[in-house]
């Protein structure tokens, strides 16, 4: 919303041809001049599309931006939402799921407010946070797993990118590894039918898969990734991202798209010859933006370079 607003209408668009999974397609997001952000349009070869998990046919994306190094040592909030673009690459719907369980969360918040609400209204809203939070725990719970054991196939202690020891942490995440996803359903409607008191008081749900963590851990140090320095972190966080480009190669059958927003100009030659060997090997479309054009030197002629500009893109190389 900011970029738009600049010498702008508060308007944008964006579109892309590609040779996808589905075949040739035209896919193209953007919002009109003079309406909100809730008026985005998603459009496939100029059909509307119902939204961005309808692209999720045509493309896989994982990418990685400056906003995200300090993942390891901020909140958990954006641990989770780190894990659910994560599950996202592989699993479309997930989107779909957090958001519909947010709104449910907020139902019950407001029918907690009011002290004179019928209890069964609060049974049925309780119902579906419970199937929603239950699906979105195993969801997560899947992927974690997922990306654990694909860590764990292609470790390398000589490698630039140290390997993650990840496990995502909460009671509902819990109950679901210990037994069925049926019983924990059931555990968490009844836990959140007793903690309405406490809940009205907080102003909000204080259980559930809202409140869990993923813990990421230095595998060769045994150390927890928000004790470790600036670089090790950078480095743990890259290793991350492309055992997940691996893992989303091997569950759909072709390579995502990766996204490496300004990651060159912040590693040593040594690891900046890595990265781009990682990417090498993993035989996806990388897309590396950066200010200094000597940060890629190393690739040389494997890449194409560009410099961008107001409304153009030229090829230098």
């Amino acid at each position: 919303a900011d970029m738009a607003r600049q010498a702008g209408d508060g308007s944008w668009a964006v579109a892309a041809e590609l040779e996808g999974a589905a075949g040739p397609a035209s896919l193209g997001t953007g919002t009109d001049p003079g309406e909100g952000e809730g008026s985005r349009r998603f459009r496939i070869n100029g059909a509307p599309a119902s939204g961005p998990s309808a692209f999720s046919e045509h493309l896989r994306i994982v990418w990685l931006t400056p906003s995200m190094d300090g993942l390891f040592g901020g909140p958990a909030g954006d641990r989770r939402r780190f894990l659910d673009r994560l599950v996202l690459a592989a699993d479309p719907e997930h989107g779909t799921r957090v958001a519909a369980f947010e709104r449910a969360l907020r139902s019950r918040n407001r029918l907690l407010e009011d002290h004179g609400t019928d209890p069964r209204w609060l049974d049925a809203v309780e119902r579906e946070v419970a199937e929603l939070a239950i699906a979105i725990a195993a969801a997560r719970l899947e992927t974690v797993d997922r990306l654990a054991a694909t860590i764990a196939a292609t470790r390398d202690e000589a490698s630039a990118f140290p390997h993650a020891e990840i496990a995502l942490g909460g009671w509902i995440e819990a109950e679901i590894a210990s037994g069925s996803a049926l019983a924990a359903e059931d555990g968490y409607r009844a836990r959140l039918r007793s903690l309405r008191g406490r809940d009205r008081a907080a102003g909000r749900a204080t259980e559930g898969p809202q409140a869990s963590d993923l813990t990421v851990v230095h595998g060769p140090k045994n150390m927890p990734a928000a004790l470790c320095s600036t670089g090790e972190q950078k480095a743990l966080l890259i290793g991350l991202v492309l055992a997940h480009a691996a893992l989303v190669a091997r569950l759909e059958g072709a390579a995502p798209v990766v996204l490496l927003d300004e990651v060159a100009a912040h590693l040593d030659p040594a690891r900046r010859q890595a990265l781009y060997d990682a990417l090498d090997s993993l035989g996806a479309q990388a897309w590396l933006t950066g200010a200094d054009p000597a940060a890629f030197a190393e690739l040389g002629p494997r890449a194409a370079l560009f410099h961008i500009g107001p409304g153009q893109a030229e090829r230098m190389r």
